[in-house]
């Protein structure tokens, strides 16, 4: 086997799932979420010789699949990226364990929430919030400046907080155990 095979083979081994819960976040799709996620690594395969190791491969690979689904977005003209019930598909290892959720309802209206926010707020809610991405990393993922990524990290959150029912969380968000 060729090294290109074999790099190819290990990143899609070690991405491929990571990738694929981002792409299904936005798409709400099993199916989309599959194909985007193979136009993703097409699209690594014919970037990666001109990869310069700026940045680390998982943002490098992030920002493929941002930028593929930003053009799903636009070929679809589809106005909301994120699925009702998205929630349900993660598992607890991804950032946010099922037990810390009271109820299907919960569930539905955080979701409702996070869909009204803007593509930004959204993205680096999921990204950062979700997935624990760091404020760097973000950045590099959605080629913004890690100020950016604080402001709308920050302002989605308090979205969100004013969108939630007080009984759901009474304290708010908690956002202590996501990286800086």
């Amino acid at each position: 086997m060729h090294d290109l095979e074999q790099q190819i083979l290990s990143i899609h081994k070690k991405y491929h799932l990571d990738i694929y819960q981002f792409l299904l976040y936005f798409t709400g799709n099993h199916t989309e979420a599959e194909d985007l996620t193979q136009e993703v690594f097409i699209r690594l395969l014919k970037a990666l010789p001109t990869y310069d190791g700026r940045s680390e491969m998982k943002t490098w690979i992030f920002s493929i699949a941002k930028y593929t689904a930003i053009d799903a977005y636009r070929r679809r003209k589809m106005y909301e990226l994120l699925p009702s019930e998205w929630l349900k598909r993660l598992h607890s290892k991804d950032g946010i364990p099922e037990s810390s959720w009271e109820s299907k309802e919960t569930q539905h209206e955080l979701m409702d929430a996070i869909r009204k926010l803007k593509p930004a707020h959204r993205m680096a809610v999921y990204l950062r919030g979700i997935k624990e991405f760091s404020i760097k990393e973000t950045a590099e993922i959605l080629g913004c400046t890690e100020s950016k990524v604080k402001t709308d990290f920050s302002r989605g959150l308090q979205i969100l907080q004013q969108k939630l029912k007080p009984h759901y969380y009474p304290g708010g968000l908690q956002t202590e155990n996501v990286k800086r």
